[in-house]
């Protein structure tokens, strides 16, 4: 059976990207753990190769960074031969509004790139408010996070949908990619959202 190995995280010091990186470092059968980012991450691991590209300039506005990169790193992940994927999109990206919502939009077109580039296989997660204490603030983050929280006292299957820990969505992508890998996807092309993504995540333990 074949067993996630080695594994390239852009964005490791983000939110969920930490979580990523930490759950991969974790897992036993990887080996090595690439990260690209413009600060050094927090974990130290034997493991762990980090390149820090301090230069910004090229991801000079919210287009660049959100759309254009991404799919940059998806053709070059493709061109070097990687087979499995793994893209953190967002709810509502391929909705009716997904097409007008800038942020949205951006995300759809990565997700549409992905598609058709023929990864072995792609596994495209779509949280929702992503959950948590943030190292930069979200302005109206606080406030969400509340709200969401509010809501889970209530009824944890709604917030569930509207909201996922980032923990739990890094512990889901690596649980993903993983399944992927070992060729037990449920489709070559795999989108997971809200409940069935904490689900995913609350199964690492």
């Amino acid at each position: 059976m074949t067993s996630l190995t080695s594994a390239a995280v852009f964005g490791s010091t983000g939110h969920s990207g930490q979580y990523i990186l930490a759950s991969l470092l974790a897992t036993e059968s990887v080996k090595t753990v690439y990260t690209f980012s413009r600060r050094a991450p927090k974990i130290e691991s034997p493991k762990l190769a980090a390149s820090i590209e301090r230069d910004n300039s090229s991801v000079s506005n919210k287009w660049k960074i959100d759309h254009d990169l991404n799919v940059e790193l998806a053709k070059a992940a493709r061109e070097a031969g990687v087979k499995t994927y793994v893209f953190i999109s967002g709810a509502g990206a391929r909705s009716a509004l997904g097409a007008y919502v800038p942020d949205m939009k951006m995300k759809r077109g990565v997700e549409e790139t992905i598609e058709k580039l023929g990864f072995d296989h792609a596994v495209i997660l779509r949280p929702g408010m992503i959950l948590g204490r943030r190292e930069t603030p979200h302005p109206i983050g606080p406030l969400l996070n509340s709200i969401i929280y509010g809501v889970g006292s209530i009824a944890k299957s709604l917030q569930d949908k509207l909201g996922q820990e980032a923990e739990v969505v890094g512990k889901a992508a690596v649980q993903a990619a993983q399944t992927a890998t070992e060729g037990k996807a449920p489709s070559k092309v795999w989108v997971i959202e809200g409940s069935d993504l904490v689900k995913l995540g609350n199964s690492v333990q």
